[in-house]
């Protein structure tokens, strides 16, 4: 359509063009005509005959003709040259940014036309960018669900997108930032919390130790032993909350190409003095020729934290299952033991800080609430992800690495 009107627009130019070679001819052969007429008039007729004599009736005519011809088609034209200055006024406003400005001319014609669509184009940006600046208004106010309208095919449109993203992520940013300041908070709490309750049995029986308040030497070896086992709690739980931040902060990893079905069968022999303590045994099953690539002192902290949790709560069950195989592009690592079932409700938060499934069991065998979350930082860390199922009849802790082909 504007190809249309462009080229409508160049015949008008040349219809007036011709238009004015018309004028000019016709005025000549008037001029022509009277002549006689005009030679008569005495005020006139001398310099006239003076020109013609000495210049000639041709060049008069030529000169005449010109004259004539830029006079006519500069009052074909005026209106025509108004109208692009004022197009031509709109269009510097625009591109000065000064979209609500608009092109008045009253003439119907093309550039009449190409005014409307210049006044609507700039109606319509004018409206999308009042969209923009509302949204970016409510963004600033911390509506980050804010959704401004995204007109496809436009570059302002590609602009409406890139600020709902940059939204989007910046709500994203700003969860993460509180949740963050929420995790520091509540680890704060709960190691301040878990300190305090061994360090009060502490003082409190070497209080009773300084003050002499025992009857007997054996009184006093149980009060000592007491405060030694809670000192021995204690300083596991430094260690496991040193050893959770250190992971966490991105401590360096020596990967390299672990088979699993040897890895494991190791592992399993350290375990042997625990597991006939405890009345237990542990069967492998595994495929052969499975490697993953992780770093291996970091994996048997993570596993000996899965295999003392299952002699530890799965020892009326007798037996642990440990299963190694290839599923897809990737390796399972599975520990099933077949004690007491985890209920269900704590099942989402049994990789958390602190979090004990039954608070008083856990104290007396000695956990800190930091193993689960120390084990899920460091198969994590090394690519790799863990979950855990639990029923009446067995609790399995399933690891998953990609596979080395």
């Amino acid at each position: 359509m504007k190809v249309m009107k462009l080229h409508s627009i160049r015949l008008k130019m040349l219809f007036m063009l011709l238009s004015s070679i018309g004028i000019t001819a016709a005025l000549l052969v008037i001029l022509y005509a009277l002549s006689t007429l005009i030679l008569s008039i005495p005020a006139i007729k001398p310099p006239l005959v003076w020109i013609i004599n000495h210049i000639g009736s041709d060049p008069v005519m030529l000169v005449a003709g010109i004259i004539l011809f830029f006079a006519s088609y500069y009052m074909s034209t005026k209106w025509f040259v108004l109208d692009l200055q004022k197009i031509q006024t709109g269009l510097q406003d625009i591109t000065a940014g000064r979209f609500d400005s608009r092109i008045e001319l009253k003439s119907q014609d093309e550039l009449g036309g190409v005014a409307s669509s210049i006044n609507r184009m700039t109606e319509q940006l004018n409206v999308y960018l009042e969209e923009i600046r509302n949204g970016l208004r409510e963004i600033a106010k911390g509506n980050f669900d804010t959704d401004i309208p995204v007109q496809s095919g436009s570059q302002l449109g590609e602009v409406a997108e890139s600020i709902n993203q940059m939204s989007r992520q910046l709500h994203q940013s700003i969860l993460e930032e509180r949740n963050a300041e929420k995790t520091k908070n509540d680890l704060i709490t709960g190691v301040s919390h878990d300190l305090r309750t061994p360090l009060t049995s502490i003082l409190g029986f070497l209080e009773v130790i300084e003050e002499d308040r025992y009857q007997d030497e054996v009184e006093l070896r149980y009060y000592v032993n007491i405060a030694y086992e809670k000192a021995q709690n204690l300083k596991k739980l430094i260690d496991d909350l040193f050893e959770y931040t250190r992971i966490n902060n991105g401590l360096p990893l020596d990967i390299r190409e672990i088979d699993m079905a040897q890895f494991i069968r190791q592992l399993i022999e350290e375990f042997v003095p625990a597991l006939e303590k405890s009345g237990m045994e542990c069967k492998l099953a595994a495929e052969e020729g499975l490697v993953i690539r992780a770093d291996g002192a970091q994996l048997v902290r993570a596993y000996e934290n899965l295999i003392t949790n299952a002699i530890r709560y799965g020892d009326s069950g007798n037996r642990i299952d440990i299963a190694v195989r290839s599923d897809g592009n990737q390796v399972s690592i599975s520990f099933t033991n077949y004690g007491d079932p985890i209920p269900e409700r704590d099942l989402p938060f049994i990789f958390d800080r602190f979090y004990r499934v039954e608070t008083s069991r856990s104290k007396q065998t000695g956990g800190t609430g930091l193993g689960l979350a120390i084990t899920k930082s460091i198969v994590e860390i090394q690519g790799g992800e863990i979950r855990v199922r639990s029923d009446q009849q067995r609790t399995t802790f399933e690891t998953r690495f990609p596979k080395v082909v």
